[in-house]
C-alpha cells in the first residue's frame, strides 16, 4: 500500500462560506432501492453461510423502481396502478436465489411501507465464471478485492451535515409519526449554509387519509417545519430557516398529498446508488464517490468495504490525531489484490500534514474487515 499523507487545502468544509448537503429519507424511492439492496445481501449472506459455511459472491445492486399510479384525496384516496419493483444483480447458485430476495424485500416493505402495492420482478442471474474464481482464491486467506475502484470518507460532521442527519431522522422518527401521522416517510432535506446561516428545504410526502381538508394539510406543514427546526435548533447554534413543500401551489390544488406517503406510488422512480453515500449524505462539497455500498457483497467488494473503511480511518484520524480539525481518506483498490492491502490510501488533513498516528489508524482499521462483515450482517452498519 502506499500511503499518502497530505493537507487539505483551505479551510475546513465547515468554515467555507459556502456548503450544500442533501439527505433522502427513508422512503424516498431511491433510498427503497438501497434497503432493499441491501436486505437481499444480507439475506443471501446468511443463507449461504446456513448452506455452505461461507458467504458466496453475489452483488445485487442494481434494482430498480418503476413508480406506480394513484389518485390521492383528503380521507383517503386509491392506487390504481401497483409500483414495480425490478430486482436485479448476480448470485451464485445453490440457495432460491429468487425466493430469497422476493421474501426480503417483502419483508422490509411490509415493516417500513405496509401500505405500499408492490410488484415484486426478480431478475438475479448467475456471477460471472471469472468473478467467482477470483472470490473463491480469497475464501481460504485474506478475500481479494473483486473490483478497482475507490472509497471516501470525510470527518467530522460539519454543523450544517449533523443538522440535515438530525432534520431528516426526526421527522422520520417513530415518535413523530405516531404523533403526527399525516407526515409521510418520503422526506428530502436539501441544506444549504451562506456563512453562519443554514437554510434548508423540505420535501414532505403527506398522507391523505389523516387530513380532511387543505386547512389540515397546511398545519401538517406548519407542523413538519416545526419539528425540522426544534431538531435543527438541537443539532446547531447556527441561525436556521426551512421551507416545506416548496412547489406547493394551494390556489390551484397542487399539494405533496399522497395515499401511502412516498411519491414512488405514483410520482417518482428510484433506483440503487441515486440517493445517499455511505455516510448517510449526499454531499458534493466532501470527496464523495458513485460507488453504491448497498446490495454489494460484504467480503470483496471494495465499492462497499472502502467506503465505509474510509469513513472510519477519517473518524479516528480526526478524534485521535493531536491537531488534526478535519481529515479526509480515499483508497483506491486493485482487482485482485488484498482488500486489507490498497493500491493507495490517501490521507489529507487540515490544517496541515501530520503524520504522527496517522500510518498506525490506517492499518487498524483495514484489519477490520472481518468485524465490518459481521457488522454489515448483523445490521449494525449504515451503508446509505
Amino acid at each position: 500500500m502506499e500511503l499518502i499523507l497530505d493537507s487539505i487545502a483551505g479551510p475546513p468544509a465547515g468554515s467555507q462560506s459556502v456548503e450544500v448537503v442533501e439527505r433522502k429519507g427513508l422512503g424516498h424511492p431511491d433510498t427503497i432501492c438501497d434497503a432493499l439492496a441491501e436486505q437481499i445481501s444480507v439475506a443471501l449472506s446468511r443463507h449461504y453461510l446456513d448452506r455452505f459455511g461461507c458467504i458466496l459472491h453475489h452483488n445485487v445492486d442494481k434494482i430498480l423502481l418503476c413508480a406506480g399510479a394513484a389518485q390521492p384525496a383528503f380521507g383517503g384516496g386509491e392506487i390504481t396502478e401497483p409500483v414495480e419493483i425490478y430486482l436485479g444483480g448476480r448470485a451464485t447458485a445453490g440457495i432460491p436465489v429468487d425466493e430469497i430476495a422476493v421474501e426480503a424485500s417483502r419483508a422490509w416493505l411490509g415493516a417500513h411501507l405496509p401500505a405500499l402495492d408492490v410488484k415484486l420482478t426478480p431478475r438475479l442471474r448467475p456471477v460471472s465464471a471469472d468473478l467467482a474464481s477470483l472470490f473463491a482464491r480469497g475464501q481460504a486467506a485474506v478475500p481479494l478485492a473483486n473490483d478497482t475502484s475507490c472509497g471516501a470518507g470525510f470527518a467530522p460532521l460539519t454543523p450544517l451535515e449533523k443538522v440535515v442527519l438530525a432534520v431528516e431522522r426526526a421527522l422520520n422518527s417513530g415518535e413523530t409519526k405516531h404523533a403526527h401521522p399525516a407526515l409521510g416517510s418520503d422526506i428530502k432535506v436539501m441544506g444549504v449554509r451562506l456563512h453562519s446561516r443554514i437554510h434548508l428545504t423540505i420535501a414532505c410526502a403527506m398522507v391523505g387519509r389523516h387530513l380532511k381538508s387543505v386547512q389540515d394539510y397546511l398545519e401538517a406543514k406548519a407542523t413538519a417545519r416545526e419539528v425540522a427546526l426544534d431538531a435543527a435548533r438541537r443539532a446547531t447554534g447556527l441561525e436556521v430557516d426551512a421551507v416545506v413543500n416548496a412547489a406547493d401551489h394551494i390556489e390551484s390544488g397542487e399539494i405533496f398529498l399522497t395515499v401511502t406517503g412516498t411519491s414512488a406510488e405514483a410520482g417518482d422512480d428510484g433506483e440503487v446508488g441515486r440517493g445517499n453515500r455511505a455516510s448517510g449524505l449526499i454531499t458534493p462539497y466532501r470527496p464523495m464517490t458513485m460507488e453504491a455500498a448497498a446490495g454489494k457483497n460484504p467480503v470483496s467488494h471494495v465499492g462497499k468495504l472502502y467506503n465505509l473503511a474510509a469513513e472510519a480511518i477519517a473518524s479516528r484520524v480526526a478524534s485521535d490525531v493531536t491537531g488534526v480539525l478535519e481529515a479526509n481518506c480515499v483508497l483506491v483498490s486493485r482487482i485482485g489484490r488484498p482488500i486489507d492491502d490498497p493500491q493507495m490510501a490517501h490521507i489529507r488533513v487540515a490544517p496541515g500534514v501530520n503524520s504522527s498516528g496517522i500510518h498506525p489508524i490506517v492499518q487498524a482499521e483495514l484489519r477490520r474487515f472481518p468485524e465490518l462483515q459481521s457488522a454489515l450482517l448483523a445490521g449494525s452498519v449504515k451503508v446509505f
